[in-house]
Order: structure tokens, then C-alpha cells, then sequence
């Protein structure tokens, strides 16, 4: 600790900054319109210096969280930060060259006190529909002018009032106009309540020891970091992996990571991936450094503070015009596909050093769902967004947890009587899919199954993956059973593919039964006692128990004497 800040007054003001963060997650959450925001919580907010460093972020989606260090600071120096002024704000969602998919809508605040700059608030939000070829767009298409209306930065709001030109002119381009014109509004409020929290901290403590505290700050999360690198097992690790499809064609996008953990920094080389594609798979490189910052966080004390002392020790070397960096005018809408499925392909690299601490395969994908529908009596345009959780991965000691987001994706269930009421939706069924986990001493977790049923004409967008193969197993065990998604019209199923847009007719039902994780270790090594309590808690069936676990249930028990001759003849 630097003998200038004091130490309690350093942790003091190093959790106010955090807590103005969350107080925006708050102000944004309870003042939104859309079930995506103000339920699901598909948001998040930082707070970045004078000097654009990042120094605090409100809890909500870390998959976010990395992505705005990369776009904060670009979208501030390109639109000039000498033209701000008290109570204005900015808006944009351009993934070029440092956003993500256009309906991650960021807005961003300087915050000034009397004497000059002290920083900027940002908060970045899901909206369920930014125009383009579909509703809830996430359609896939080949450009990603198709994808929906793009924002460079522009001001949206001057001295505390919305621009009115700006704001008509924004949804003028968008299906949804009541909740994205609600959500926007939400997102001014939540810039607001960060300013007025910063400006309280620097009013009660003073600016210059908030902003020598703010140094500290991150020359002591650079120390922390570097002593939790010291203790890791230095070296380098690579592995490959793919994303199913395209979207367009039935060729895997391959991706290929190479991580050299050393005492001084982690450094990424993603060279070897794939050239991007006219296809809705390409990562900006703002969601792939995301991917990187997520991988390194979880190898660390989760204690530790998460601000430029920890990201400036990252390198992520991802070549331009490749699907981990695409350039102008790739379409990017499912760039969190991929950017999920890389958090995969690194832990897999890193598996071998850390047997004890990383998963087998997970679910893997973001797993996004969209419909969209027009009220011609109420003269509107209704669109609804959806994420579905799936398996995750067996660990060394533990199953892997049933129907969970994954990895950097936070996102809260949508709750079906919210869904119903709000929306021209009927949920038919939510449930675990049986037999879905990844066999293995300790089994994957199952996926979830999410029937929606359409009164009217609707159109529906599935933005997914794992209908090919299912998450994969480690130190022997099984992947866990693979996706599916299905249209049921008319008493017949058909399958649909994981990144497609469907036109349904009233009464139609798709299905989205999500995968399983994958299993560790050999599933003849594990407890029989816990097979039977898979299968009487209906996850995994009594024949699954016997075929794959090598487990005879009998009346509602293990049978030891027969459960030992299928083990022994295994």
C-alpha cells in the first residue's frame, strides 16, 4: 500500500466505486421495460477513469464486462472526449472496430466535478430488437448491415435531456418501439445514478485522494495479479475445437487457441482459427479479449479486484479477419456463439494443468431464441428474446449442474408467467431432459427443454449450436447428448438447424431441448448410490443406469450382487 492513500480509507472508497456500479445495475434493472432487462438482467455497468482505464464493474454478465474495456475506450477517443460535456451521454453498438453484436447498445456518461473530468459511466444492454431482417434480430444473414440499424457514437443525450432527433430517429429503425424507447430511458437513468455516486464519493473524501486512491487501486490489483500468476503452473497449453455450423453451410468453424501462462502475464495466440465467414459466426475481437479475460479470472482468487491492473496483464493476439477478430462488414450476431465455444476450447488447453479445477465440456453456446409478431389491432410490433441454459461439465469431485448458463453468460430464466402475460407466447413445457448428462464418475448436468406455442402468424429465430455433437467428456468420460431443436405442426416433428429462421403458422410449437454436459471420468467408476438417486429423481432412466453406469435399479434400489456382475463384465 502506498504510504499517500490511507489503508482504510483505500477500501473505503475501492467499494464505494463498486457499489455506485451496482446501484446503476439496480436503477437500470427495477426502471426497464423488456422482460431481457429488467428479469433476465442481460446488462452490465463499469465505471472507467479520466484516462479511460477500467476500474469498477457492477456485477451482472462478465461476458460484457471484458468486451467494454475494449469498447468504452474506443468509442470515447473516436467521438472525442473534448466534446462532452456535464450531463451529456453517448450511445453506440458499432462492433467496428471494438463492439460487439448490435443489440449490445452501450451508453456512456462523463462524470465532472468542479474541477474538471473524473471519469466516465457506462452501462451496456441487451435490446431485444434493433431492426434488421428478423425479428429480435437475430437473424443470420451474410452482412452485418442486415442485422440492424448500426450507431456509430453520437450523443443521445446534451446536458441532461434526451436528444429528440436522435432518440426518433433510433426507433424509427426498430420493430419494438415501447420497450427499447423504455429500455433507453432506463439506461440514462442508470448513467445518472452513477454520476451522482461518483460525485458524492469525491464530495465526502476529496478529489485528490479518490484519485490517488484510484492508482493505487490498480497498482495493488497488478500486485494481487501477479502473485496469483507466480503460483501457476507456467507454460504453454494449446487445443482446438469448433462451432457446429455456420449458419450457411455444414462446414465446422474452427477455432485454435495456444495460452502461455507465465509469472509476468497470460498471453492468447489465436492464430490457426478459422477466416471468417459470410455466416453469423464472427467474434469481434472486443467479445474474443472477453472470452481470454474470463478464461485467466477463473484461474485466480475470485476475491480479486477486476480493473485495469488485471486486464492490462492480458495479451490476446487474434488475427485480423479470422472469426476471433472479423473485420467490416462481417455480420457479427452470433459472435457470442463463438466467443462462448473458445471459453471451451481454452479450458480444454488448460485442462491437463488444472485436472482439479476445470470442467468437461459445458453447453458451450449462448443458446439465443427470438419471435416477433404484429398486433395489427393494437397497430404494434411485439418481439420477445430468449437465452436457455443447458448442461455443465462434470468436475474432478462433483456433477456438473443441471439447466445453468455458462461460463462468462449470467443471465437470469425468463419466468413463464411473466413470458405468457407480456407476450403472444405459450409456454407447453420447461423441464430437465432426461438421459441428457454426459456419463461419467461424476455425470455432466442436464439441459432444459422450452416448448413455445404461437397463437398467431409469428417468426422465430434460433441462434445456437450443439445439434451436431454434444459437449465433450474428460479423463473418460462421455459427451453429453447433443441439442435439438423441432418444429411441431399438424401431430409431426421436424428438425429444425441451430442457427435458423422459421415462419410459423397459429398453433405451431417449436421445441429447444438444450445439451447436456459432459461427464468426468469412466461412468462404471461412479457411486451407484447416486445413479439411483438420478434415477428416482427421473434425470436419468433406470435403463441408461444400467447400460451406461453399469447400475441395476430393482423396486427402487440398487441391486449390489447384479450391479457388481455388469461392472465386473464390463
Amino acid at each position: 500500500m502506498s504510504v499517500d492513500v490511507d489503508p482504510i480509507a483505500f477500501e473505503v472508497i475501492r467499494n464505494a466505486l463498486v457499489a455506485a456500479t451496482d446501484e446503476m445495475v439496480l436503477s437500470l434493472k427495477r426502471s426497464a421495460y423488456s422482460t431481457n432487462i429488467k428479469t433476465r438482467s442481460d446488462f452490465s455497468c463499469a465505471f472507467f477513469d479520466a484516462d479511460l482505464r477500467p476500474i469498477a464493474q457492477g456485477f451482472a454478465q462478465p461476458v460484457h464486462l471484458g468486451s467494454m474495456v475494449q469498447q468504452i475506450p474506443r468509442a470515447i477517443r473516436d467521438y472525442g472526449p473534448e466534446r462532452l460535456e456535464p450531463g451529456d451521454m453517448v450511445i453506440t453498438n458499432d462492433p467496428f472496430p471494438s463492439g460487439v453484436h448490435l443489440n449490445d447498445v452501450s451508453l456512456i456518461a462523463p462524470v465532472h466535478d468542479a474541477d474538471g473530468l473524473l471519469g466516465y459511466v457506462a452501462n451496456l444492454a441487451h435490446h431485444v430488437d434493433v431492426g434488421g431482417g428478423a425479428p429480435a434480430s437475430i437473424g443470420a444473414f451474410r452482412e452485418v448491415f442486415q442485422e440492424g440499424v448500426i450507431v456509430p457514437p453520437v450523443r443521445i443525450v446534451r446536458q441532461g435531456r434526451i436528444v429528440d432527433d436522435v432518440f426518433r430517429l433510433l426507433l424509427a429503425q426498430i420493430r419494438s418501439k415501447h420497450e427499447t424507447a423504455g429500455d433507453l430511458r432506463a439506461q440514462v437513468a442508470a448513467n445518472t445514478t452513477g454520476v451522482r455516486r461518483v460525485l458524492a464519493l469525491v464530495a465526502r473524501h476529496g478529489r485528490e485522494t479518490v484519485l490517488r486512491t484510484i492508482d493505487e487501486l490498480v497498482a495493488y490489483t497488478e500486485r494481487r495479479t501477479l502473485s496469483e500468476l507466480e503460483a501457476l503452473p507456467h507454460g504453454t497449453y494449446e487445443a482446438e475445437g469448433t462451432v457446429d455450423t455456420d449458419g450457411y453451410t455444414d462446414e465446422p468453424v474452427r477455432l485454435r487457441a495456444r495460452v502461455e501462462l507465465r509469472p509476468d502475464g497470460v498471453r492468447f495466440d489465436l492464430s490457426g482459427s478459422d477466416a471468417q465467414r459470410r455466416a453469423p459466426v464472427n467474434s469481434t475481437f472486443a467479445q474474443t479479449y472477453s472470452a481470454c479475460a474470463y478464461a485467466v479470472k477463473c484461474l485466480i482468487d475470485p476475491d480479486l479486484p477486476v480493473n485495469e491492473g488485471f486486464y492490462r496483464l492480458l495479451t490476446v493476439d487474434a488475427p485480423e479477419g479470422t472469426v476471433t477478430n472479423c473485420t467490416w462488414p462481417a455480420p457479427v450476431v452470433g459472435g457470442w456463439e463463438t466467443q462462448t465455444r473458445l471459453v471451451e476450447v481454452l479450458f480444454a488447453a488448460l485442462l491437463p494443468a488444472f485436472p482439479d479445477r476445470l470442467p468437461a465440456g459445458t453447453k458451450g453456446m449462448m443458446a439465443q431464441f427470438g419471435f416477433g409478431s404484429l398486433d395489427v389491432e393494437a397497430g404494434r410490433y411485439v418481439c420477445f428474446y430468449d437465452t436457455l441454459a443447458g448442461g455443465y461439465g462434470g468436475r474432478a469431485s462433483s456433477d456438473g449442474p443441471d439447466a445453468v448458463q455458462t461460463h462468462g453468460q449470467n443471465t437470469e430464466n425468463a419466468p413463464i408467467e411473466e413470458t405468457e402475460r407480456g407476450y403472444p407466447v405459450r409456454i407447453l413445457r420447461l423441464s430437465l431432459v432426461e438421459d441428457s448428462d454426459g456419463p461419467g464418475r461424476f455425470r455432466g448436468g442436464l439441459g432444459v427443454r422450452k416448448d413455445y406455442s404461437f397463437p398467431r402468424p409469428t417468426t422465430f429465430t434460433i441462434l445456437a449450436d450443439r445439434d451436431k455433437a454434444g459437449p465433450w467428456g474428460a479423463a473418460g468420460g462421455h459427451a453429453g447428448r447433443r441439442a435439438e431443436y423441432m418444429l411441431l405442426r399438424g401431430g409431426s416433428e421436424t428438425r429444425l438447424g441451430a442457427k435458423a429462421t422459421v415462419e410459423l403458422e397459429a398453433g405451431d410449437v417449436v421445441s429447444c431441448r438444450t445439451c447436456g454436459g459432459g461427464g468426468y471420468g469412466p461412468p462404471g467408476e461412479r457411486d451407484p448410490e447416486r445413479v439411483l438417486r438420478d434415477v428416482l429423481e427421473g434425470k436419468v432412466s433406470a435403463e441408461r443406469a444400467r447400460e451406461v453406469y453399469r447400475v441395476a435399479i430393482v423396486d427402487g434400489e440398487v441391486d449390489a450382487v447384479e450391479t457388481a456382475r455388469l461392472r465386473r463384465s464390463a
